[in-house]
């Protein structure tokens, strides 16, 4: 069986594919890839069907590849990648051959990269998905994010296999967020201080949630406690105890009790979550509506 042998794992390196959707009302979210786009991006660069990725940290990933010809494609954020001492472009796609050794390292811009193979990871599928919540222990290799002298097993895709889909997402500029349920137990002048000022991204950040820094003291003297707790999703900006912004991400827990302000809309979810520690970030609103023709749009 082809396999590839990790050689240097960088922290929140997991298997991920589209996720377990739809479970939510069981308390399982979804996860998948952090940035959707990039996890696409590195099946279409190799024009074939491809199975789950290789969800790569900031710090990249070294391995070795075993077995017969094979290509693997490799996209999101911007990385350095080497292939037998050879440097490459990014995103790219290479035919990786027996013994082929892949450096990916970080690069100028994003968090993740990821890895598509024309073959199936050899994990089984979890309720559905192959994806990765480290948190709780589910899916991929042993419920767990990979490490050095892990071997992943690469196997023939099932006839059925979906092919490469293609997404493209050139936004830049404000995270766009529609108003939360809890928006307006914030004051007005809080909330016109939200989308007027910049936030930096904490590096307290993983799969679950990305915590700011609120230079502004914006919500310095905002204390909203105790609320019971109810629904929450990938994209939420919650409001902590004490003060701190936190946007929860796709392995985000069922529920949450703290404020959510607002929510970052789907189209916009992966630029931010490839955005890095100490980049600034500025929040702009939009209506519901304008949000669903976005989402129409990117179809």
């Amino acid at each position: 069986m082809s396999h590839v042998e990790l050689l240097r794992v960088s922290p929140l390196t997991t298997i991920q594919d589209e996720g377990r959707i739809g479970l939510v009302s069981h308390g399982i979210g979804a996860s998948g890839p952090m940035d959707r786009n990039g996890y696409r991006r590195a099946a279409d660069v190799t024009n074939r069907a491809c199975g789950a990725a290789i969800e790569v940290g900031p710090q990249g990933v070294d391995f070795i590849y075993r077995g017969r010809p094979l290509i693997a494609g490799f996209a999101g954020g911007v990385f350095l990648l080497e292939v037998d001492g050879e440097p490459r472009p990014w995103p790219t796609s290479v035919e990786l051959v027996d013994g082929s050794r892949v450096f990916m390292r970080t690069g100028p811009a994003g968090n993740y990269g990821y890895i598509r193979f024309a073959a199936q990871i050899d994990v089984p599928e979890v309720l559905g998905s192959r994806s990765t919540n480290a948190t709780v222990g589910l899916g991929g290799l042993e419920g767990r994010a990979l490490r050095v002298g892990d071997a992943l097993g690469l196997v023939a895709l099932e006839a059925d296999s979906p092919e490469p889909v293609r997404s493209e997402n050139e936004e830049t500029g404000a995270i766009r967020f529609v108003w939360g349920i809890h928006a307006e137990l914030f004051p007005s002048t809080v909330r016109e201080a939200f989308i007027g000022t910049d936030f930096r991204v904490s590096p307290r950040m993983d799969r679950m949630g990305v915590r700011l820094e609120d230079t502004a003291s914006v919500f310095e003297k905002a204390r909203i406690l105790g609320l019971v707790s109810d629904a929450v999703v990938p994209g939420d900006i919650q409001i902590l105890g004490d003060g701190t912004p936190i946007v929860l991400m796709r392995d985000n827990q069922p529920t949450g009790g703290y404020p959510r302000i607002g929510t970052i809309i789907d189209a916009d979810i992966d630029r931010f979550a490839q955005t890095r520690p100490g980049r600034l970030v500025r929040f702009a609103s939009v209506t519901v509506e304008h949000a669903n023709r976005i989402a129409g749009a990117r179809k």
